[in-house]
């Protein structure tokens, strides 16, 4: 089936970027589930491709699909305000864009056929309850636990008539349920007579010969002294015997090298012999463990004479032995101590000048950072940079005055001059934070220039629920920058209140008292500010001496400079008709004459000129000529 505003794909375990091909208003109108869950992390690499937080399983199905808010309108046009293509094509587009939702949405729930059955369109349909009547529809989970059941009676069913053809003897046995329990109760003693069947026909058939084992078996139980009981008295002995049989065995067969101890023992060989060798147990096995141990020091015996040399009288293996330490640390050094042999002549000639050693050392940190500037420093040679640095020392005081004007760019304003002193009036510093050129003014830093590039700017922002602050990108990625008292804020159209109905003062953000609804549109106008040059006009270029009082500035006759010349006054002509009905037609005779303000008022239409007019008739029609 195909919609409007959805689409979904199965996923492969390895794509997690998906396109689609439905239009919306904003990002946060698209919405992605995988597998019916949402998936809040999504971007969008594309306007018409969406990528998840993470690579969805193979199989899981995403669903992608426009939801266009129905509970509050994206455009709300207010009196006064400009209409334009753009605010109306939203609106339209919001009406549009949830009638195609509402298709999609009916499109995709269960209907009648045009045969008057309901079609789930070959989708799975869930949450569905157990039946109650016989009527109604029956889910997977009452089937699978009921379907063991349908299918042993199905199987069963011959057997089921026979029980019922048995009714009778059902009964009989259901009288005879006490007898049954106790038979049931002692199964597991029936189970073993029945699985040694074979030995209790054994041990009736011994019972039956004439000298019967098991008669002989109880006889010797009888008795005063069983063997059979001395037998199991001391089992665990038969046990360990039992489990030393190879042992025994051996024992067996070196009963020669037994006899020759044995002889030991009793003095046939040696006296006590075998009891001496008894008594020395631990210490022929203590040898025994070290047998290699004992070996090596035989075979460095001559070694063991020398050290042996070193210990007696003069103890040098204590001393020794008191900085094994050092020597090990010493050895581990081999190859160091070895470089240093080879130089030892530097290392004597270098603590000859130790003290001029400790000096470098105590300056490292500014030798490395001229060994760092070695680019520098050679630039820094040539013939016309040191005419430059010595033209710079000649004027550091100059120098030294402007660093402590302009103070460089900075993400935070600065408190003290570089040289540590107290600020100036007229000190700047490039604020790099807002990328504004700032001035020290009595009130502290002020923007030396207007925030706004030209005569005003223009902001959008579309508002997440309760919104109050508005800053940095807007819809458009533009970074909101203004001076303060010189902004206009509307909100979905209608002007906002400065100081009332919200706050502007950082020139960074504005912060409203009522936070706004989800999708509310804040539009932002930061004029440009700037100060009017006030100075004479004789001090602009190519303008002569002022000259005398009523005289203008007019381009001369040559029309090759400016020059003061008498002015002409503006030509005035008066329309009006009198008792008769005759056009009267009154002038300022260039300037000279003057028209009073209760002449003027009697005019029925007036004309100004620059020069005269010369007025004629033709056929009773007034021509007037400059």
């Amino acid at each position: 089936m195909s919609f409007l505003a959805r689409v979904s794909y199965t996923a492969n375990g390895s794509t997690d970027t998906f396109s689609f091909s439905f239009p919306y208003i904003l990002s946060s109108h698209v919405k992605v589930y995988v597998g019916g869950v949402e998936d809040t992390g999504i971007t969008f690499p594309t306007t018409s491709t969406v990528q998840l937080s993470s690579t969805p399983a193979n199989g899981a199905v995403v669903l992608i699909q426009r939801t266009t808010p129905s509970d509050a309108r994206l455009t709300d046009f207010q009196d006064g305000s400009v209409l334009t293509s753009a605010d109306l094509d939203q609106s339209a587009d919001q009406n549009f864009y949830l009638a195609q939702e509402t298709k999609d949405n009916v499109a995709s729930k269960m209907g009648l056929d045009t045969s008057d059955r309901f079609d789930a369109l070959n989708k799975r349909i869930i949450n569905v309850a157990d039946p109650v009547d016989n009527t109604d529809a029956v889910n997977k989970q009452f089937i699978s636990t009921n379907l063991p059941n349908i299918t042993t009676v199905a199987g069963i069913s011959s057997d089921v008539t026979d029980v019922a053809n048995i009714a009778s003897d059902v009964t009989a046995v259901a009288n005879d349920a006490t007898d049954i329990g106790t038979v049931a109760t002692n199964m597991p003693s029936i189970t073993t007579v029945a699985t040694n069947i074979n030995d209790v026909i054994k041990v009736a058939d011994d019972l039956n010969e004439a000298i019967s084992e098991v008669e002989t078996v109880a006889n010797d139980l009888n008795e005063a002294t069983s063997e059979i009981e001395v037998v199991a008295n001391n089992i665990a002995n038969v046990n360990i015997v039992g489990g030393i049989n190879a042992d025994v065995t051996t024992v067996a067969n070196n009963e020669t090298d037994i006899q020759t101890l044995a002889d030991l023992e009793d003095g046939t060989v040696t006296t006590n012999g075998l009891s001496t060798l008894a008594g020395l147990n631990t210490e022929i096995q203590g040898v025994y463990n070290i047998r290699t141990n004992v070996t090596n020091v035989d075979t460095n015996s001559a070694n063991v004479n020398l050290v042996a040399g070193q210990i007696s009288p003069t103890n040098n293996v204590s001393a020794v032995s008191a900085v094994a330490t050092e020597i090990g640390t010493l050895g581990a050094l081999g190859t160091e101590i070895t470089n240093l042999n080879n130089i030892r002549t530097d290392i004597s000639g270098v603590n000859t000048i130790s003290a001029d050693v400790t000096a470098v050392n105590n300056n490292s940190a500014n030798i490395n950072t001229v060994a760092g500037l070695d680019t520098e420093i050679t630039a820094l040679g040539a013939s016309g940079t040191v005419a430059s640095i010595n033209t710079v020392a000649t004027n550091i005081a100059s120098v030294n005055s402007f660093a402590n004007t302009y103070l460089g760019a900075s993400a935070t304003a600065p408190t003290l001059d570089p040289d540590g002193s107290a600020l100036d009036l007229g000190d700047l510093y490039f604020d790099s934070a807002s990328d504004t050129m700032k001035v020290y003014s009595s009130g502290g830093w002020i923007n030396a220039g207007s925030a706004v590039n030209g005569t005003a700017n223009r902001f959008k922002y579309t508002a997440t629920a309760s919104q109050t602050t508005f800053t940095g990108s807007d819809d458009n990625t533009n970074t909101l920058a203004y001076d303060a008292g010189f902004i206009d804020v509307y909100l979905n159209g209608i002007r906002l209140v400065n100081g009332s109905d919200f706050t502007a003062t950082s020139g960074t953000s504005i912060v409203l008292t009522t936070g706004a609804s989800a999708n509310d549109i804040l539009e932002i106008v930061a004029f440009g500010t700037f100060s009017l040059s006030n100075f004479s006009i004789t001090d602009a270029n190519d303008v002569p001496v002022l000259g005398s009082a009523g005289q203008a500035l007019v381009v001369n006759s040559g029309g090759t400079a400016l020059e003061f010349s008498n002015a002409s006054s503006a030509e005035v002509y008066g329309f009006h008709k009198d008792s008769n009905g005759d056009l009267i037609v009154t002038t300022t005779n260039q300037g000279v004459d003057n028209i009073s303000s209760a002449t003027y008022a009697t005019f029925d239409d007036v004309l100004f000129s620059a020069s005269g007019f010369t007025f004629s008739l033709n056929n009773g029609e007034l021509i007037a000529t400059i």
